[in-house]
């Protein structure tokens, strides 16, 4: 019998690498999309589309029901915050399978200061983070942060390192969320400054069933998109590794905050000015962009593998640690994200530099 699974957030990137991910899995699975953008819709590759309000929206569990039933989903998977956050609140009146961590969970890792907070308190590594009270108390916490330049600002909710900008004094902090308050109506108390950690920029991506981790992968950040470090935490090329020291805090972190976690956890792990690997953001409950490179290499397509965890099918293996290296995923705008191996890079490619 086919398995039919819901992607939200259907033509963006997100669940367009999920679909492409899913079918290199198994072809036979049946794989509907849905999306409030009409437009970014109809770019999708899923088989069936369908239009529906955005996640915030009173109707959106209606319009998820009305697509779970026509179309005999078993199993939904929410491709961004804002839906994973909706979905897990309204799981219970949705006739299929959700694999979500529980939504305090989630609610606690959408709140990158709470999350942080909860990190150093479990003595997992973490930047040092402040919240911004106001304006004015800007200038004490860099002094709290110490003489290191720079010092990161954000917005403590969102994803795509929304308002994010490095800055180098207090006077470049409050001119950004001065910034951000006029022109999008932010306000400062939605900021942190946190330390700037400068070493080796990590994702990891896990899967997890009833506190037992099933399967980690993970990958280092080679050149980011566009080619400014800091930014938003897509890489341009980006290449498997093995280690442990990454996947070990990974674990860390989650059972920093949920004992008995179930569903996928990503992380963004960056070293700190010691080497350390310290997680800096977790996305509880959805999948990396750059899944592919989690699931086109290795033993296990993790997508697959968490599509038969939800389902109760079969998975053999617990624990492990999958990080087949020498592969590299290289990534443009308006092309199909490319995984090679080390050694293709010398195929079908003649020199003729001087």
């Amino acid at each position: 019998m086919t398995t039919r699974v819901l992607v939200t957030g259907a033509g963006t990137g997100p669940s367009e690498n999920l679909l492409r991910s899913l079918r290199a899995g198994d072809a036979s699975l049946a794989l509907v999309g849905c999306h409030h953008d009409r437009f970014a819709l109809k770019s999708s590759a899923a088989d069936a589309k369908y239009l529906v309000p955005p996640a915030t929206h009173r109707d959106y569990p209606r319009a998820l029901g009305r697509i779970i039933g026509r179309e005999k989903v078993d199993l939904l998977i929410p491709t961004s915050d804002a839906d994973v956050r909706r979905v897990a609140r309204v799981r219970r009146c949705l006739r299929c399978r959700v694999f979500l961590p529980r939504t305090s969970v989630i609610e606690l890792c959408q709140d990158k200061y709470a999350l942080t907070a909860r990190l150093r308190a479990r003595g997992v590594p973490a930047p040092r983070t402040y919240r911004v009270t106001s304006p004015r108390a800007i200038g004490a916490l860099f002094a709290r942060l110490g003489p290191a330049r720079p010092v990161w600002c954000r917005i403590r909710f969102g994803q795509g390192a929304l308002g994010a900008l490095a800055v180098t004094t207090p006077a470049q902090a409050r001119a950004w969320i001065d910034h951000w308050k006029r022109v999008r109506g932010v306000r400062a108390t939605a900021f942190t400054l946190s330390e700037y950690l400068p070493g080796r920029d990590f994702s990891c991506q896990s899967l997890w069933h009833d506190g037992a981790r099933v399967l980690t992968k993970t990958f280092e950040r080679v050149a980011p998109f566009g080619g400014q470090p800091g930014g938003a935490s897509v890489a341009a090329l980006a290449k498997i590794v093995s280690d442990p020291r990454v996947a070990d805090v990974c674990d860390a972190a989650v059972r920093a905050v949920d004992r008995r976690a179930s569903g996928v956890f990503c992380f963004d792990v960056r070293e700190d000015a010691r080497g350390v690997p310290c997680v800096t953001e977790i996305n509880a409950g959805r999948f990396s962009m750059s899944t592919n490179l989690y699931d086109l290499v290795g033993k296990h397509n993790m997508a697959l593998t968490y599509v038969r965890l939800a389902l109760g099918g079969p998975v053999d293996f617990r624990g492990e640690y999958d990080a087949p290296e020498g592969y590299y995923m290289v990534r443009e705008l308006d092309t199909l994200a490319g995984i090679f191996h080390a050694d293709e890079f010398f195929e079908g490619i003649e020199d003729v530099r001087p």
